[in-house]
């Protein structure tokens, strides 16, 4: 992968730009906002996409795989992410052609110009946290521009460009691009470290999160009930921060959770208090509601107005997204990939399974974080699902590291009778259907490609009932 160089000077005029990567959920919604700007638009993924398809039919220069032809002339920078390696044809003729090369979070800098920025950022949360903030202030009659890392199912993208001076973005923490930003408004989910590969040390980890909130120009929404927060809450002399959760003394207080379901809860701020049903399920909603409203009362609405709003938040597609039902069983998909992620979408399913079981479907992300919490995902999974089926590991940016495979953490069980790992997906989706019944839950979890497997699951259920 190529780590951005975020001193690296960004053009201040751009008319034409280049997108190594355009088909991805995140470099496909920022190519678009160009596109809303007037910016001519080129770009190449590996694969076909439906993403790659509507960039198309809005007039963007779309290619099907990396090559150095498919740099046009006249380009003003050229956009990479961080999947893309030193080796790309596209990167390696920008090199050789002095294009300025940018980073995803430096494009996305430079179209938020001088709006009122407000950043979310966290180890879990930040994406329904972001999705919830932008619905919210759009049931506010508010018309912000957002960026987030995964598609709001009430607005069916995870971009757009908005008339008004907000705009809300999920920040990335995994390669500290989130200190890129001029924050106006930072929202900090929790502080659960994680993607030490970039940040070395847990200390390092903290010190990133704590300048994020240092340099917050208005106001810092942190949680109260995370340890890491509190450790960063504790070390901030910023002249407003605002906190919310579980804890007593939270500024936005969360009281009286009922998870069965779609979870309802009652927020208290101040001498107010009301009583909230979200339309998801998961007493973490509950919590990563508290933050949204603690954001919107920041921006000056009301308690009563704000948590009626975030009321209507409709969920983030990968974020516990049921698939299909097949002989009677249910499976969903989640993003979760990080033990603390994985409980807590395991936790939301056990509060709508009823009598049934909950199969998870675990793909491994990452060599890195494989190799340091493989025991913490066997807990974790071993506590909450019935039956475990792990996956090989999805390397994502990184490359395999030796004696690192999904094994680890099927071999890291208790009780091996409650997990199998199948390397082969068709294998993997046959084991699946059939230790399933009827009322059970399989829910994919990871956020590699694991999704591509539900497919074959469903028609595995399918072909077990012929």
């Amino acid at each position: 992968m190529i780590r951005p160089d975020l001193n690296a000077p960004i053009p201040e005029r751009i008319e034409a730009a280049h997108f190594i990567g355009i088909g991805g959920s995140g470099m496909s919604g920022l190519a678009g906002m160009y596109l809303d700007r007037g910016i001519r638009v080129s770009g190449s993924d590996r694969a076909d996409g439906a993403a790659m398809r509507r960039l198309a039919d809005r007039g963007a220069d779309v290619h099907v795989g990396h090559d150095a032809a498919h740099l046009p002339a006249g380009v003003d920078a050229v956009v990479f992410s961080g999947a893309i390696w030193p080796e790309n044809p596209e990167y390696r003729a920008a090199v050789d052609r002095g294009i300025p090369i940018i980073h995803r979070s430096q494009a996305l800098h430079w179209l938020i110009g001088d709006r009122r920025l407000v950043a979310v950022a966290g180890a879990h949360g930040k994406t329904t946290s972001t999705g919830m903030i932008v619905t919210a202030l759009r049931a506010l009659d508010a018309d912000p521009s957002f960026v987030n890392g995964g598609v709001i199912a009430d607005l069916g993208v995870s971009s757009g460009s908005g008339a008004d001076e907000t705009f809300v973005i999920e920040a990335d923490e995994s390669d500290g691009t989130f200190l890129l930003y001029d924050t106006a408004i930072a929202l900090i989910t929790n502080v659960d470290p994680d993607h030490l590969d970039h940040w070395g040390t847990r200390d390092a980890f903290y010190e990133g999160f704590g300048r994020f909130a240092r340099e917050a120009r208005e106001a810092v929404v942190i949680s109260a009930d995370d340890e890491g927060a509190r450790r960063v809450t504790a070390g901030l002399t910023h002249p407003r921060v605002v906190t919310f959760g579980r804890s007593d003394g939270a500024d936005v207080r969360v009281a009286d959770i009922t998870a069965a379901g779609p979870v309802a809860f009652t927020l208290i701020h101040g001498d107010a208090s009301v009583r909230v049903r979200l339309a998801v399920p998961g007493a973490h909603n509950a919590i990563n509601a508290a933050g949204a409203v603690a954001v919107l009362i920041t921006l000056g609405h009301s308690l009563e107005r704000a948590a009626a709003a975030v009321a209507g938040f409709g969920g983030t597609v990968r974020r516990f997204e049921l698939h299909g039902v097949e002989r009677g069983v249910s499976v969903y998909d989640d993003y979760a990939h990080h033990p603390t992620e994985v409980a807590a979408a395991l936790s939301a399913a056990r509060t709508v399974v009823g009598a049934g079981r909950l199969i998870a479907v675990h793909q491994p992300h990452t060599y890195s974080r494989t190799r340091d919490m493989f025991r913490e995902f066997a807990e974790v999974l071993e506590t909450l699902a019935d039956h475990t089926v792990v996956l090989e590991v999805y390397g994502a940016r990184e490359d395999p590291i030796p004696g690192v495979t999904g094994e680890l953490v099927s071999g890291a069980f208790a009780d091996p009778s409650r997990v199998r790992f199948v390397a082969d997906w068709p294998a993997a989706a046959a084991y699946t259907a059939a230790v399933a019944r009827q009322g059970d839950f399989v829910i994919t979890l990871g956020c590699g490609d694991v999704y591509r497997i539900i497919p074959d699951v469903l028609q595995a259920l399918t072909s077990a009932r012929e």
